[in-house]
């Protein structure tokens, strides 16, 4: 609080008198260290994500948009409209659709950097329930070659281990590049932490500022009637009493300090204009978009005019952000299907049912059908369609 520097413990003795000038005034600063916080998964989501607005949008607004993105199914020589494994990422489990499973997988991999999917198996062929699991209750068991060989869940004091040692592993672990870690991955939300904290942090001081009439802290300056510059300790503590019980708090805002013979208040702090906290903020934010690949317009922070318009925002939020998001994931839960499948398979973003993309498709779709240079198998391959059958080529 703003007047915590005037309590003194009981088992302290009186100061000596000091010839210096400065002595009377009484003042409170911080020791100018800075304090960040945690930067464990658990930590970073608490405040980056359920105490942050612009961090809680970001990974929202990804998720959401990657996990609404169409995907088709294709092999080498077709495309499948109906497919086992199509069947099983509509419907992953009994408490989940594909939405809501593929918005927790990329949420979990924004979050922590980790995503881990969870492959309830079955007599044979593919699984028969897919789950995405909590990546702070996950952790990689690494083998003597350094190579995962086990994964453990643990939730309390209960731990399960999952074998990953048998020809296809239970647990698919998509992460982000991380340089300096051969198991885990780096998340935005590691890159975004100081901003985060800054912007936590001003939020705070905006709403101990309200709380106390956006008023800045300052000094009690005492004058006694002898000219000395101490009061005495029952003095000392009956107005230590009276500031915290008649000017402290948001019921007490704007209530005139009534000042006893011998006190002055000099104001040491800045004022909200003066620290430009505002601007801090939607700085703050705008590196918070910028680990997380939004476009700032995107999440309304004001200010921002790298795009001519939100159309061409969303286009490039899409084509470098969710699409590359998408597309790696897609890859990674394929090869890992595949393997319960016995077949080489193929999950891939249907480029053509993005609506944030369409004028680009049109663009691509026109120039390759004028390409007159092109065979039909040229341009299909351009187009990411698989080959006609032989029958359909020669019709």
């Amino acid at each position: 609080m703003v007047f915590d520097f005037l309590r003194r413990g009981s088992s302290e003795t009186a100061p000596e008198a000091k010839a210096s000038a400065a002595g009377p005034v009484v003042a409170w600063h911080g020791s100018g260290r800075v304090a960040w916080s945690p930067r464990d998964v658990v930590s970073l989501t608490r405040t980056g994500f359920g105490g942050n607005p612009v961090g809680f949008r970001a990974v929202k607004l990804i998720a959401e948009a990657a996990a609404a993105v169409p995907l088709i199914l294709q092999d080498q020589t077709q495309r499948y409209e109906t497919h086992p494994m199509l069947g099983l990422v509509r419907r992953p489990n009994a408490a989940q659709g594909r939405a809501e499973l593929l918005e927790t997988l990329f949420g979990q991999l924004l979050l922590s950097g980790n995503a881990y999917v969870e492959a309830v198996a079955g007599e044979s062929g593919l699984p028969l329930e897919l789950h995405v699991l909590r990546s702070d209750r996950v952790s990689v068991v690494p083998g003597a070659d350094g190579w995962p060989v086990a994964y453990d869940y643990a939730v309390g004091a209960k731990k399960h281990r999952f074998d990953a040692t048998g020809p296809v592993s239970p647990i698919c672990h998509v992460k982000s590049f991380h340089p300096l870690d051969d198991h885990y991955g780096f998340s935005p939300m590691q890159a975004a932490a100081m901003a985060l904290d800054v912007h936590n942090a001003a939020s705070r001081w905006s709403k101990a500022l309200l709380d106390n009439a956006a008023r800045p802290s300052g000094a009690l300056v005492w004058k006694g009637s002898d000219g000395q510059g101490f009061m005495g300790e029952d003095q000392f503590r009956r107005l230590s009493d009276e500031i915290e019980a008649n000017y402290q708090g948001a019921r007490n805002a704007g209530r005139p300090m009534v000042l006893e013979g011998g006190l002055d208040w000099k104001p040491m702090g800045f004022s909200p204009s003066d620290m430009e906290f505002q601007k801090t903020k939607e700085a703050a934010a705008r590196e918070i978009a910028l680990a997380f690949g939004v476009p700032p317009m995107l999440l309304g922070i004001q200010g921002d005019a790298t795009y001519a318009n939100y159309q061409e925002a969303n286009r490039a939020f899409y084509r470098l952000t969710v699409l590359p998001l998408v597309t790696r994931v897609a890859a990674a839960l394929s090869d890992w299907l595949s393997g319960y499948a016995g077949e080489s398979l193929q999950l891939k973003p249907d480029l053509d049912q993005i609506s944030a993309l369409s004028a680009e498709r049109d663009a691509q779709w026109a120039r390759v059908a004028q390409a007159d240079f092109l065979s039909a198998a040229e341009k299909r391959t351009l187009l990411g369609l698989p080959p006609l059958a032989e029958a359909d080529a020669d019709g």
